[in-house]
Order: C-alpha cells, then sequence, then structure tokens
C-alpha cells in the first residue's frame, strides 16, 4: 500500500510554483511537523484514499498562491475537493470519512459514537495541559506530573470499556486514534526531553495503545524525525 513517508514529500515555498490549483484533483495540504495535519494524512493512508494527493507546505515561508487561492489562514490541513477547500482537521476526519471510500473511521454502535465524541472533545483538554506546560520556560517534572498526569490518567482510564476487542480507544481502530497519536508522539519525544517526564509511567494501557499505533503503516509513514521535532519545538517555545 503506497502511504508517501515523510521523507518522499517534497516540501513548497514562496518561491515554489503552485499545482494545477481547482482542476479536479483531490489535494490534502499539509505540514510535515504538524500534527493537526498529521490526523488527516493518517486518515487518508488507512482508507488507501492515493489519488488524494498531498501537498507539503512550508508554514515559515508559505506560498503566495496557498494564502491567495487555496486557505486565505495559511493554516493546515486544508482539502481541496470538488472545487471547494474545508479545514479544521477533526472536521476532515468526519468529512473524509463520509465523502470517501475505505474503511470506515467511526464505529456506528451507539455506544462507540458517544465515547468517540467524548474523547474527540478530549484532545483540547490534553493538548492546553501539555502545550501550556511546554510553553512555560519555568515549568518542572512536578508540574507535568500536576497538570499533564491528570488528562494522561483520563486518557489511560478511557480504554476500559473496550480493552477485550483490542488496545485502541474503541477497541477496534477508529479516526480517535488518529486524532490523539501525533500529540502522543510529541509528547513522548519533548517531555522527557524538557522534563525528564515518561508519559507511559503507570499507563500500561495507553503504552499498550502507542505500541500498536507504530506498528500501523498508515500512520508511521506520517512520522517526522524525533531529532527534527526537538529541534522544531526548542526554536518554537525558545529553549
Amino acid at each position: 500500500m503506497a502511504t508517501s513517508a515523510v521523507s518522499t514529500l517534497p516540501v513548497l515555498d514562496s518561491k515554489s510554483n503552485p499545482p494545477r490549483l481547482f482542476d479536479g484533483t483531490t489535494r490534502l495540504y499539509l505540514s510535515l511537523q504538524c500534527p493537526y495535519a498529521q490526523r488527516v494524512w493518517i486518515a487518508r493512508n488507512f482508507k488507501q484514499l492515493e489519488d488524494i494527493e498531498l501537498i507539503a507546505i512550508d508554514l515559515a515561508d508559505k506560498p503566495k498562491w496557498y494564502l491567495e487561492k487555496v486557505y486565505p489562514s495559511g493554516q493546515v490541513p486544508a482539502l481541496e475537493h470538488d472545487g471547494k477547500v474545508k479545514g479544521e482537521s477533526l472536521d476532515l476526519l468526519e468529512y473524509i470519512d463520509d465523502n470517501f471510500k475505505g474503511p470506515s473511521l467511526f464505529p456506528q454502535a451507539d455506544l462507540k459514537k458517544e465515547a468517540a465524541k467524548s474523547l474527540l472533545t478530549y484532545t483540547d483538554e490534553l493538548n492546553k495541559a501539555a502545550f501550556g506546560t511546554l510553553r512555560n520556560k519555568d515549568a518542572t517534572k512536578e508540574d507535568c506530573v500536576e497538570i499533564i498526569g491528570p488528562a494522561l490518567d483520563y486518557l489511560e482510564n478511557a480504554f476500559g470499556s473496550f480493552t477485550e476487542e483490542g488496545p485502541y480507544f474503541l477497541g477496534e481502530i477508529s479516526g480517535v486514534d488518529f486524532a490523539y497519536a501525533p500529540f502522543i508522539e510529541r509528547y513522548n519525544i519533548l517531555l522527557p526531553e524538557f522534563f525528564d517526564y515518561d508519559l507511559f509511567e503507570g499507563r500500561p494501557k495507553l503504552h499498550k495503545w502507542f505500541e500498536a499505533m507504530n506498528t500501523l503503516t498508515a500512520y508511521t509513514n506520517t512520522k517526522a524525525k524525533s531529532k527534527d521535532l526537538v529541534d522544531r519545538y526548542k526554536k518554537m517555545l525558545g529553549r
């Protein structure tokens, strides 16, 4: 299954020519290091939608044509489809599931639909806790325990209802896993780097889930190098 690994994608900047915009081709615009865009990229790969062309954008030196003709906010991800452009990563997970072939991203059983909705909403809480701590130059390992720890404990406990079916949040793999994986990937690298904090300590279900995610080519082919992520966040956070 061709899924387009990170290393094979050229990155377009302000000097790059645009693709043939709005020519009927469906395109996913992303950044190779953006966790929000990575969510949708994983879904695209999982559903084997190789017809969705991947366009990597340099967010530090954005092409003028991207801002003027594609997505004026300049954010990623953005999906060019049927002559229109849509954004917001969680919305795009649902949009891709509703409008493209391939395995479903979200179970239809009522109990799992409710669990999925709750977990997707909670991504903001986790990221607020984690990124807020990372942005605090005075933060310590103890702050990780007090601020990030409860959010991670919430996820650890969220596995309780469906663990007999499998290691994923809903037992079976779903868009919920794709929503969390890019962020846990980063926290697993950054929290030990900056705070000597192991987010998996005392959370065996979360650890087992992440190990399972790392056997999934649809996900692993979207991962940036650890050093690149550390360098990027050191610069972004002024560390």
